[in-house]
């Protein structure tokens, strides 16, 4: 008996605090620790976020909080003055800290040969980057489900696929990186739009998944908007059909195709963003050899 109660307080989850600090919007801290949290089980955290945290008095809240909920503490903070604040805080608390960027930002300053300038929340500055990604976010929305064909060259990537198959979520990602992103439908008996065929600039890339799961999505998507279900759009046979259809297709067309059903979005949209650096690097090839061509025609 002692031993199965044993396992099982092993198989509680232990509650630790963890503190996240940081001198911007927190975005940065936040997606590095959950990254590292998933590979911990039985853990349950109890993150306390500290954000925009730029003066010694808003440090010291900070220093409070950890005192009254002692944890580790990860932290990106720039300014001087205010990690020494902060780390002579947990060094009097007793309380393990960690920099979560200093390690890259000092093998960055060793590469390039430069020391890193300290200023708080840069990469939310309003450069070129933030509108680029504004732009592609506005061209998503407006080329989402088949939209707007005539600007299809304009694309970085074009997204094709059946319903349900993640094309628009994708798409909003990507866009988020600066990527512009078309995604198309794929629907039996209805021709795709002319403009898919001509466009050479984009990447084309084709998502399936598969049949079972792709029901099952369709079958609570209709009961969402109260529709019969009674249909070949949620038919296993019709609907296998329609994903080996979708992938023929693609095959015809030398489009890569990648299987989503056990992706994320983020895994998906890294794919995608793998087959538009090769994509790209092809281009400027052929580029470049057609300006060597004509440059010895010369």
């Amino acid at each position: 008996m002692r031993d199965l109660d044993q396992d099982d307080r092993n198989q509680q989850s232990q509650t630790f605090h963890i503190h996240l600090v940081s001198d911007a919007t927190g975005e940065t801290i936040n997606s590095v620790t959950r990254a590292c949290l998933v590979q911990f089980e039985n853990i349950q955290p109890i993150e306390h976020s500290w954000t925009l945290i730029r003066t010694a008095g808003q440090m010291e809240k900070v220093l409070s909080g950890i005192a009254q909920n002692p944890g580790l503490v990860l932290y990106t903070v720039v300014n001087e003055k205010l990690r020494i604040t902060l780390t002579d805080g947990c060094r009097q608390l007793n309380v393990p800290y960690v920099p979560i960027l200093d390690p890259i930002i000092a093998a960055l300053g060793a590469h390039f040969g430069q020391t890193a300038r300290g200023q708080s929340g840069r990469q939310h500055e309003l450069d070129a980057g933030y509108f680029d990604r504004i732009e592609a976010m506005n061209f998503a929305l407006s080329h989402d489900d088949g939209q707007s064909s005539r600007s299809y060259a304009e694309a970085d990537v074009i997204l094709v696929g059946v319903s349900r198959s993640s094309k628009t979520p994708t798409s909003i990602y990507l866009a988020n990186r600066g990527i512009r992103v078309a995604n198309v439908p794929i629907v039996p008996g209805c021709p795709l739009p002319p403009e898919l065929f001509q466009a050479k600039r984009p990447m084309i890339v084709g998502l399936t998944k598969d049949a079972s799961q792709l029901v099952q999505i369709r079958r609570n998507r209709l009961q969402m908007i109260a529709q019969d279900d009674d249909t070949d759009y949620v038919d296993i046979g019709a609907v296998r059909e329609e994903v080996a259809m979708a992938r023929r297709l693609c095959t015809d067309n030398g489009w890569p195709v990648i299987d989503v059903t056990r992706r994320s979005i983020e895994e998906t949209a890294a794919t995608v963003m793998q087959y538009l650096q090769e994509h790209r690097d092809k281009l400027h090839i052929e580029l470049s050899g057609s300006e060597s061509h004509r440059l010895q025609a010369r």
